[in-house]
């Protein structure tokens, strides 16, 4: 309640602030995110069982995961876990350094829909992936040794398999184990250490370099004891095959920006890749999307994307579906960090800097689903703005989720009736009196 309701910045004494908690010990809330007090694994455990009970209606036999790392910006320079990270939103044309920390999380989808229509990328888990510090130029080789078994371990790729091989796990034990694991992820999990140790029954879907090297399967094998070819004769580059007019394009259909659409695609099975061993990939090239910035402005195009599929054998129209949903999980990063304060707590201990994060994350878990099954949307909200069209309304934002929260909260306390709220509103523009802001200020804060 206190994360939901919480106004300002999202630490733990502005949660207790939200609550009322202000004049109440608070070494109790503090303590609670020290050593085993919190089973991080439980609590995302329940929104995991939610969201398949939840897609389990819709008679879908696929679960449709993503997994991406992010950013959270600190500026104490004691904070566990903390250094020099890329910026992701630098310019193309430099590289920019932020002190902060590195977060690795797996969504899964919640259909609300079915499986050709929208969804929303659920939070099922968030772990720390604090970087490896680097010894002196006076340490032992011992020291140096045994820096380089951590930093191996440390690796963002070696953090993404073992997740997915958990989150398998996790699903075979909520009985789901018939059930396939659709993963997709960006290029920087599409690598040999994801690939070769993915776990039985689950399929990845990522994007390579447009340059890379891919071959053919092997025509003829040695006889006897010699060794087995695993790649045959190279193939075209997938920018080489996207120019190339002898491979077609066909037609696919997928749900996207609201919408069913229709995607040109490029497909190739079973090639092989030296990334993958002998693994047999799909290659799918999709054309250039064009889009208009206004109704009079020229044509401009997207970046085409290539990607891979460990299974060769799926349907074009699954895969491409599954992979315009990982564009949710971008979306619920930025939600949570601006809209529910994720990563805004100011603590520095070991174990205390993994836990809070993750339990805002699975707060923001549970708001989604709990506003999946209510039926928000078809539910009467707060009044639009005059500018926001409601009539066009396609998708319940987290900001109308927190607006309602607030509403449903706040409203025995403040006494308003909201259909009489936007004619009082009204009536005093009218009379040119000063109008009191507080409500709306607290009703319409994170639209």
């Amino acid at each position: 309640m206190g994360v939901l309701g919480c106004l300002g910045r999202c630490t733990i004494t502005g949660i207790l602030s939200a609550n009322g908690n202000q004049f109440r010990d608070w070494s109790a809330a503090y303590r609670l995110f020290k050593d085993d007090r919190m089973n991080l694994d439980c609590i995302f455990g329940a929104v995991r069982r939610g969201v398949q009970k939840l897609n389990f209606s819709l008679k879908d036999t696929n679960i449709y995961g993503h997994m991406d790392d992010t950013l959270f910006r600190k500026k104490g320079k004691n904070v566990f876990g903390t250094s020099w990270l890329r910026d992701p939103l630098g310019p193309p044309f430099a590289n920019n350094f932020v002190w902060g920390q590195r977060f690795i999380q797996v969504s899964l989808s919640l259909l609300e829909n079915g499986s050709s229509g929208s969804s929303k990328a659920i939070p099922v888990d968030l772990v720390h992936c604090p970087a490896t510090r680097k010894p002196g130029k006076n340490s032992s080789q011992a020291e140096v040794a045994a820096f380089k078994e951590t930093q191996k371990k440390a690796k963002l790729s070696e953090i993404g398999i073992q997740r997915i091989v958990k989150l398998r796990t996790d699903l075979d034990s909520d009985g789901h184990a018939e059930r396939k694991l659709i993963m997709s992820v960006d290029g920087s999990y599409t690598n040999e250490t994801v690939i070769r140790k993915l776990p039985d029954n689950v399929d990845l879907i990522g994007r390579i370099r447009k340059d890379c090297k891919l071959y053919a399967l092997p025509c003829e094998q040695p006889q006897g004891s010699g060794r087995k070819k695993y790649y045959g004769e190279e193939l075209p580059t997938p920018e080489m095959i996207r120019q190339n007019l002898q491979y077609p394009y066909m037609e696919v259909k997928a749900w996207a920006a609201g919408k069913i659409r229709s995607f040109d695609v490029k497909v190739i099975r079973n090639i092989r890749w030296r990334k993958s061993g002998q693994k047999n990939l799909m290659l799918v090239i999709v054309r250039p999307v064009g889009y208009r910035l206004t109704k009079k402005s020229k044509l401009l195009y997207r970046n085409p994307a290539y990607l891979i599929c460990t299974n060769p054998e799926m349907e074009i129209s699954t895969l491409l579906q599954s992979y315009i949903r990982r564009w949710e999980i971008e979306v619920g990063f930025r939600d949570q960090k601006t809209l529910i304060g994720c990563g805004q707590a100011q603590v520095r201990l070991e174990g205390v800097v993994e836990k809070v994060p993750a339990f805002i994350s699975a707060c923001y878990g549970m708001m989604l689903l709990a506003a999946h099954e209510t039926d928000l949307a078809e539910k009467v909200s707060l009044p639009g703005t005059k500018w926001y069209n409601n009539a066009i309304r396609k998708r319940t934002t987290t900001g109308d989720i927190l607006n309602r929260f607030r509403a449903e909260k706040w409203m025995e306390s403040i006494k308003i009736n909201f259909s009489d709220f936007v004619n009082i509103e009204n009536k005093i523009a009218k009379l040119e009196k000063l109008a009191n802001p507080v409500l709306s200020s607290l009703f319409y804060m994170r639209n």
